[in-house]
C-alpha cells in the first residue's frame, strides 16, 4: 500500500529544502587573509580580508569587520563591512550602516542606511539624460549617457 521513495525523490526533496543554503559557494572566514584575485560564479561572504580584486556575477556580502582592499564586481552586494575600491554591481547595492567605502559605485539601485560611510562618485545605470538645448546646458552642464562613461 505505501511505498519508499525513489532514491532520486528524495534526494530532490532534499535540494529543494536545502537550497537556500546552496546559495552560498564561497566563505572566506574572519581569520583568513586572501591575497590575489577571488573570482566565483556563486554568493560569496566575506567575513575576514580581500587584498585583490572580488567578483562574482550572485550576491556578495562584506559582514562587519570584513575588508576588501581592492575593486568589488558583483551581480548584488550587501556591505557592512569596509571596501577601498571601486564597486560595480549590476542590481542591488545596500550599504548598511556600519559600511564604510572609498571608491566610485556604479550600479542599478543604491540604498544607504543612516551611519554608512561612503567617498567617492556614484553612478546609477539607467539614466537616459543626454545632450540637451542650449539654454538647459547653461543651468545643468552637459550630461553624458551611463553607458559612455562606463566605456573609459
Amino acid at each position: 500500500m505505501f511505498q519508499k521513495p525513489s532514491p532520486e525523490i528524495a534526494l530532490n526533496k532534499d535540494r529543494q529544502m536545502n537550497s537556500s543554503h546552496d546559495d552560498v559557494e564561497t566563505v572566506v572566514g574572519p581569520s583568513v587573509v586572501v591575497e590575489g584575485d577571488f573570482a566565483s560564479e556563486g554568493n560569496i561572504i566575506v567575513k575576514g580580508t580581500v587584498s585583490g580584486s572580488v567578483k562574482t556575477s550572485r550576491l556578495l556580502t562584506v559582514e562587519k569587520g570584513a575588508k576588501i582592499l581592492a575593486s568589488v564586481k558583483a551581480g548584488s552586494a550587501v556591505v557592512a563591512g569596509s571596501i577601498r575600491g571601486n564597486v560595480k554591481v549590476d542590481d542591488k547595492l545596500d550599504l548598511l550602516e556600519t559600511s564604510q567605502v572609498a571608491g566610485d559605485i556604479i550600479c542599478q539601485v543604491l540604498s544607504v542606511a543612516p551611519g554608512a560611510l561612503l567617498q567617492g562618485k556614484v553612478t546609477m545605470k539607467g539614466l537616459d539624460i543626454i545632450k540637451t538645448d542650449d539654454e538647459t546646458n547653461k543651468l545643468f552642464g552637459k550630461f553624458k549617457k551611463v553607458e559612455d562613461i562606463e566605456k573609459k
